[in-house]
Protein backbone atom coordinates (compact mmCIF):
# COMPACT_ATOMS: atom_id res chain seq x y z
CA UNK A 1 0.00 0.00 0.00
CA UNK A 2 1.47 3.37 -1.05
CA UNK A 3 0.45 6.60 0.21
CA UNK A 4 -1.96 8.63 -1.63
CA UNK A 5 -2.09 12.70 -0.81
CA UNK A 6 -5.05 14.60 -0.72
CA UNK A 7 -4.07 17.64 -1.90
CA UNK A 8 -7.26 19.72 -3.50
CA UNK A 9 -9.12 19.65 -0.33
CA UNK A 10 -8.22 23.33 1.52
CA UNK A 11 -11.66 24.83 1.11
CA UNK A 12 -12.02 24.26 5.13
CA UNK A 13 -13.22 27.71 5.49
CA UNK A 14 -15.64 28.25 2.62
CA UNK A 15 -17.11 24.99 3.59
CA UNK A 16 -17.54 26.25 7.43
CA UNK A 17 -19.12 29.86 6.03
CA UNK A 18 -21.56 27.66 3.70
CA UNK A 19 -22.51 25.97 6.46
CA UNK A 20 -23.50 28.97 8.60
CA UNK A 21 -25.19 30.29 6.03
CA UNK A 22 -27.59 27.81 5.63
CA UNK A 23 -27.86 26.89 9.62
CA UNK A 24 -29.20 31.26 9.48
CA UNK A 25 -31.39 30.19 6.18
CA UNK A 26 -32.55 27.30 8.15
CA UNK A 27 -33.45 29.63 11.01
CA UNK A 28 -35.12 32.11 8.89
CA UNK A 29 -37.13 29.50 7.01
CA UNK A 30 -38.11 27.39 10.59
CA UNK A 31 -39.32 31.07 11.93
CA UNK A 32 -40.92 32.51 8.58
CA UNK A 33 -42.86 28.65 8.61
CA UNK A 34 -44.06 29.02 11.62
CA UNK A 35 -45.81 32.03 11.12
CA UNK A 36 -46.77 30.79 7.98
CA UNK A 37 -48.80 27.58 9.46
CA UNK A 38 -50.69 29.44 12.03
CA UNK A 39 -51.90 31.60 8.67
CA UNK A 40 -52.69 28.03 7.40
CA UNK A 41 -49.85 28.28 5.40
CA UNK A 42 -47.59 25.50 3.59
CA UNK A 43 -45.96 23.48 7.19
CA UNK A 44 -42.64 22.26 4.60
CA UNK A 45 -40.71 25.50 5.11
CA UNK A 46 -40.96 24.78 8.49
CA UNK A 47 -40.16 20.92 8.84
CA UNK A 48 -37.29 21.68 6.54
CA UNK A 49 -35.66 24.26 8.88
CA UNK A 50 -36.09 21.95 11.98
CA UNK A 51 -34.97 18.64 10.08
CA UNK A 52 -31.71 21.00 8.91
CA UNK A 53 -31.29 22.78 12.37
CA UNK A 54 -31.22 19.14 13.88
CA UNK A 55 -28.47 17.66 11.23
CA UNK A 56 -26.38 20.71 9.64
CA UNK A 57 -23.70 19.73 12.43
CA UNK A 58 -22.94 16.74 10.16
CA UNK A 59 -21.14 18.75 7.53
CA UNK A 60 -18.85 20.18 9.81
CA UNK A 61 -17.64 16.86 10.74
CA UNK A 62 -15.85 17.08 8.03
CA UNK A 63 -13.38 20.21 8.64
CA UNK A 64 -9.88 19.36 9.68
CA UNK A 65 -6.97 21.55 10.81
CA UNK A 66 -3.17 20.70 10.16
CA UNK A 67 -0.48 22.32 11.31
CA UNK A 68 2.92 22.50 9.85
CA UNK A 69 4.84 18.70 9.66
CA UNK A 70 1.58 16.91 10.37
CA UNK A 71 -0.49 14.35 8.69
CA UNK A 72 -3.95 12.61 8.91
CA UNK A 73 -4.76 9.33 7.63
CA UNK A 74 -8.44 9.02 6.32
CA UNK A 75 -10.35 5.81 5.48
CA UNK A 76 -14.39 6.17 4.91
CA UNK A 77 -15.83 3.14 5.95
CA UNK A 78 -12.84 1.19 6.44
CA UNK A 79 -11.31 2.08 2.91
CA UNK A 80 -8.18 3.85 3.06
CA UNK A 81 -9.12 6.97 0.98
CA UNK A 82 -5.85 9.38 1.10
CA UNK A 83 -3.74 11.60 3.63
CA UNK A 84 -3.96 15.23 4.48
CA UNK A 85 -0.37 16.57 4.63
CA UNK A 86 0.79 20.03 4.99
CA UNK A 87 -0.64 23.10 7.00
CA UNK A 88 -4.34 23.96 6.44
CA UNK A 89 -8.20 24.08 7.03
CA UNK A 90 -9.25 20.83 5.36
CA UNK A 91 -12.92 19.99 4.35
CA UNK A 92 -13.63 16.59 3.33
CA UNK A 93 -16.14 13.86 3.70
CA UNK A 94 -18.09 14.25 6.63
CA UNK A 95 -17.92 10.28 7.54
CA UNK A 96 -14.03 10.04 6.88
CA UNK A 97 -12.28 8.74 10.18
CA UNK A 98 -9.18 9.55 10.90
CA UNK A 99 -6.55 6.64 11.66
CA UNK A 100 -3.24 6.31 13.99
CA UNK A 101 -2.67 3.26 15.88
CA UNK A 102 -0.10 4.31 17.74
CA UNK A 103 -1.58 7.75 19.18
CA UNK A 104 -1.71 6.00 23.13
CA UNK A 105 2.04 4.44 22.82
CA UNK A 106 4.47 6.70 24.78
CA UNK A 107 7.78 5.78 24.73
CA UNK A 108 10.66 7.48 25.39
CA UNK A 109 10.97 9.73 22.89
CA UNK A 110 10.95 13.22 21.95
CA UNK A 111 7.28 13.20 20.78
CA UNK A 112 6.05 11.47 23.93
CA UNK A 113 7.87 13.44 26.24
CA UNK A 114 4.29 15.63 26.59
CA UNK A 115 0.72 14.19 26.43
CA UNK A 116 -0.33 14.58 22.65
CA UNK A 117 -3.84 16.44 22.10
CA UNK A 118 -6.73 15.22 23.43
CA UNK A 119 -10.55 15.78 22.18
CA UNK A 120 -13.66 15.17 24.49
CA UNK A 121 -15.95 11.95 23.67
CA UNK A 122 -18.87 11.49 24.20
CA UNK A 123 -18.65 9.43 27.36
CA UNK A 124 -16.40 11.81 29.04
CA UNK A 125 -13.05 9.93 28.23
CA UNK A 126 -10.48 11.59 26.31
CA UNK A 127 -8.96 10.28 23.30
CA UNK A 128 -5.74 10.61 21.96
CA UNK A 129 -5.37 12.74 18.76
CA UNK A 130 -5.42 10.34 15.56
CA UNK A 131 -2.99 12.73 13.71
CA UNK A 132 0.72 11.84 12.54
CA UNK A 133 3.80 13.71 13.31
CA UNK A 134 6.17 14.18 10.65
CA UNK A 135 8.70 15.39 12.51
CA UNK A 136 12.06 14.59 13.27
CA UNK A 137 12.01 12.35 16.07
CA UNK A 138 14.82 10.83 18.57
CA UNK A 139 13.69 7.44 19.96
CA UNK A 140 16.02 6.62 23.53
CA UNK A 141 15.20 3.06 24.26
CA UNK A 142 16.40 1.44 27.12
CA UNK A 143 19.48 0.32 28.28
CA UNK A 144 20.47 -3.37 27.18
CA UNK A 145 22.61 -6.33 28.77
CA UNK A 146 24.77 -7.36 25.72
CA UNK A 147 27.32 -10.64 25.64
CA UNK A 148 30.43 -8.64 23.05
CA UNK A 149 31.62 -11.04 20.26
CA UNK A 150 34.25 -12.02 23.67
CA UNK A 151 31.46 -13.09 25.79
CA UNK A 152 31.66 -10.12 28.33
CA UNK A 153 28.25 -8.32 29.48
CA UNK A 154 28.20 -5.27 28.81
CA UNK A 155 24.94 -2.34 29.17
CA UNK A 156 24.35 0.08 25.62
CA UNK A 157 22.36 2.06 25.10
CA UNK A 158 21.23 3.99 21.70
CA UNK A 159 19.16 7.31 20.73
CA UNK A 160 17.54 7.07 16.98
CA UNK A 161 16.41 9.85 14.95
CA UNK A 162 13.52 9.19 12.89
CA UNK A 163 11.01 10.26 10.81
CA UNK A 164 7.75 8.79 8.93
CA UNK A 165 7.83 8.67 5.23
CA UNK A 166 5.20 7.38 3.93
CA UNK A 167 1.88 7.40 6.24
CA UNK A 168 -0.28 4.96 4.63
CA UNK A 169 2.85 2.36 5.45
CA UNK A 170 3.29 3.53 9.14
CA UNK A 171 -0.46 3.08 9.83
CA UNK A 172 -1.44 -0.48 7.43
CA UNK A 173 1.86 -2.28 7.28
CA UNK A 174 2.13 -2.83 10.74
CA UNK A 175 -0.34 -2.87 13.84
CA UNK A 176 2.11 -0.01 15.91
CA UNK A 177 4.64 1.71 13.93
CA UNK A 178 5.90 3.02 17.37
CA UNK A 179 6.73 -0.45 18.87
CA UNK A 180 7.95 -1.65 15.77
CA UNK A 181 10.52 0.53 16.15
CA UNK A 182 11.59 0.43 19.38
CA UNK A 183 11.80 -3.55 18.81
CA UNK A 184 13.70 -3.51 15.31
CA UNK A 185 16.17 -1.02 17.35
CA UNK A 186 16.56 -3.70 20.33
CA UNK A 187 17.17 -6.50 17.48
CA UNK A 188 19.59 -4.43 15.60
CA UNK A 189 21.28 -3.18 17.97
CA UNK A 190 21.96 -6.94 19.97
CA UNK A 191 23.08 -8.27 16.09
CA UNK A 192 25.59 -5.36 15.57
CA UNK A 193 26.86 -5.61 19.49
CA UNK A 194 27.87 -9.20 19.38
CA UNK A 195 30.16 -8.34 16.63
CA UNK A 196 32.24 -6.26 18.68
CA UNK A 197 34.48 -6.37 21.59
CA UNK A 198 34.14 -3.66 24.20
CA UNK A 199 37.82 -3.11 23.75
CA UNK A 200 40.72 -3.63 21.01
CA UNK A 201 41.36 -7.32 21.46
CA UNK A 202 43.94 -9.69 19.43
CA UNK A 203 42.48 -11.96 16.25
CA UNK A 204 39.02 -10.27 16.33
CA UNK A 205 37.99 -9.76 12.86
CA UNK A 206 35.00 -7.15 12.92
CA UNK A 207 34.19 -6.61 9.63
CA UNK A 208 33.53 -10.19 8.49
CA UNK A 209 36.58 -9.98 5.75
CA UNK A 210 38.55 -12.43 7.73
CA UNK A 211 41.14 -10.43 8.90
CA UNK A 212 42.00 -9.30 12.29
CA UNK A 213 41.19 -5.67 12.75
CA UNK A 214 41.16 -2.93 15.65
CA UNK A 215 37.43 -2.57 15.55
CA UNK A 216 35.81 -1.98 19.08
CA UNK A 217 32.92 -0.28 20.39
CA UNK A 218 34.88 2.28 22.50
CA UNK A 219 37.39 3.04 19.52
CA UNK A 220 35.03 2.86 16.88
CA UNK A 221 31.24 3.88 18.31
CA UNK A 222 30.93 5.83 15.04
CA UNK A 223 31.58 3.09 12.40
CA UNK A 224 29.04 1.04 15.06
CA UNK A 225 26.34 3.35 15.07
CA UNK A 226 26.40 3.50 11.13
CA UNK A 227 26.08 0.05 11.16
CA UNK A 228 23.45 -0.19 13.43
CA UNK A 229 21.66 2.41 11.34
CA UNK A 230 21.78 0.74 8.39
CA UNK A 231 20.30 -2.77 9.84
CA UNK A 232 17.48 -0.38 11.19
CA UNK A 233 16.27 0.84 8.30
CA UNK A 234 16.79 -2.10 6.97
CA UNK A 235 14.44 -3.85 9.15
CA UNK A 236 11.77 -0.34 9.12
CA UNK A 237 11.79 0.03 5.29
CA UNK A 238 8.24 -1.76 5.10
CA UNK A 239 6.58 0.95 7.96
CA UNK A 240 7.33 3.52 5.80
CA UNK A 241 9.73 5.38 8.30
CA UNK A 242 13.15 6.64 7.49
CA UNK A 243 16.54 6.50 9.76
CA UNK A 244 18.31 9.31 10.10
CA UNK A 245 20.84 8.61 13.02
CA UNK A 246 21.75 6.47 15.62
CA UNK A 247 24.19 7.42 18.24
CA UNK A 248 25.81 5.23 21.19
CA UNK A 249 24.06 7.10 24.75
CA UNK A 250 25.69 4.33 27.08
CA UNK A 251 28.51 2.37 27.14
CA UNK A 252 29.70 0.50 30.02
CA UNK A 253 30.72 -2.99 31.51
CA UNK A 254 27.96 -4.56 33.52
CA UNK A 255 27.83 -4.05 36.79
CA UNK A 256 29.42 -7.94 37.89
CA UNK A 257 32.67 -7.45 35.69
CA UNK A 258 33.26 -3.74 35.94
CA UNK A 259 35.30 -4.17 39.31
CA UNK A 260 37.55 -6.51 37.70
CA UNK A 261 37.53 -4.87 34.62
CA UNK A 262 38.38 -1.56 36.35
CA UNK A 263 41.50 -3.66 37.49
CA UNK A 264 42.65 -4.51 34.45
CA UNK A 265 42.35 -1.17 32.41
CA UNK A 266 44.22 0.30 35.77
CA UNK A 267 47.01 -2.68 35.97
CA UNK A 268 47.48 -2.28 31.44
CA UNK A 269 47.80 1.86 32.86
CA UNK A 270 50.09 1.39 35.39
CA UNK A 271 52.02 -1.42 33.24
CA UNK A 272 52.79 1.47 30.17
CA UNK A 273 53.11 4.63 33.05
CA UNK A 274 56.60 2.35 34.21
CA UNK A 275 57.49 1.15 30.51
CA UNK A 276 57.59 5.19 29.67
CA UNK A 277 59.30 5.79 33.09
CA UNK A 278 62.18 2.89 32.09
CA UNK A 279 62.57 4.16 28.90
CA UNK A 280 63.32 7.37 30.28
CA UNK A 281 65.58 6.70 32.98
CA UNK A 282 67.71 4.19 30.58
CA UNK A 283 67.80 6.92 28.22
CA UNK A 284 69.09 9.55 30.92
CA UNK A 285 71.97 6.98 32.38
CA UNK A 286 73.33 6.71 28.75
CA UNK A 287 73.58 10.01 27.96
CA UNK A 288 75.42 10.65 31.93
CA UNK A 289 77.98 8.05 31.18
CA UNK A 290 78.14 9.30 27.83
CA UNK A 291 78.79 13.06 29.03
CA UNK A 292 81.19 11.58 31.46
CA UNK A 293 83.40 9.97 29.05
CA UNK A 294 83.88 12.56 26.33
CA UNK A 295 84.24 15.74 28.97
CA UNK A 296 86.61 12.88 30.90
CA UNK A 297 85.21 14.12 34.22
CA UNK A 298 86.12 11.57 36.16
CA UNK A 299 86.99 7.79 34.82
CA UNK A 300 85.42 4.64 35.83
CA UNK A 301 85.73 0.89 35.83
CA UNK A 302 83.26 -1.39 34.85
CA UNK A 303 82.13 -1.93 38.33
CA UNK A 304 81.66 1.25 39.28
CA UNK A 305 79.58 2.21 35.90
CA UNK A 306 77.85 -0.64 37.10
CA UNK A 307 77.24 0.53 40.70
CA UNK A 308 76.46 4.42 38.93
CA UNK A 309 73.89 2.72 36.68
CA UNK A 310 71.66 0.73 39.87
CA UNK A 311 71.94 3.72 41.43
CA UNK A 312 70.44 6.33 38.81
CA UNK A 313 68.14 3.88 38.15
CA UNK A 314 66.83 3.25 41.56
CA UNK A 315 66.63 7.40 41.86
CA UNK A 316 64.68 7.87 39.06
CA UNK A 317 62.38 4.39 38.35
CA UNK A 318 61.73 4.96 42.33
CA UNK A 319 58.49 5.31 43.49
CA UNK A 320 59.32 8.02 46.64
CA UNK A 321 61.65 10.15 46.59
CA UNK A 322 65.42 8.53 47.12
CA UNK A 323 66.88 9.54 50.61
CA UNK A 324 70.99 10.67 49.46
CA UNK A 325 73.42 9.41 51.57
CA UNK A 326 76.52 11.33 51.81
CA UNK A 327 79.79 9.32 51.23
CA UNK A 328 82.77 11.27 53.07
CA UNK A 329 85.55 8.77 52.54
CA UNK A 330 87.33 7.56 49.19
CA UNK A 331 85.35 6.64 46.08
CA UNK A 332 87.81 3.66 46.30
Amino acid sequence: MTERALDRKKNGLAALVLTVLLYLAALGATIWGAVLVENSGAPWLMVGGVVWLSLGWIPLLGLKVLRPQEALVLTLFGRYVGTLKGDGFYYVNPFCVGVNPAARTKLSQSGDVTPTAVVPSASGTELASRKLSLKIMTLNNNRQKINDCLGNPIEIGIAVTWRIVDTAKAVFQVDNFKEFLSLQCDTALRNIVRLYPYDVAPNVDTTGDGVADDGSLRGSSDLVAARIRDEIQKKVEIAGIEILEARITYLAYATEIAAVMLQRQQASAIIDARKMIVDGAVGMVEMALERLSENHTVELDEERKAAMVSNLLVVLCGNHDAQPVVNSGSLY
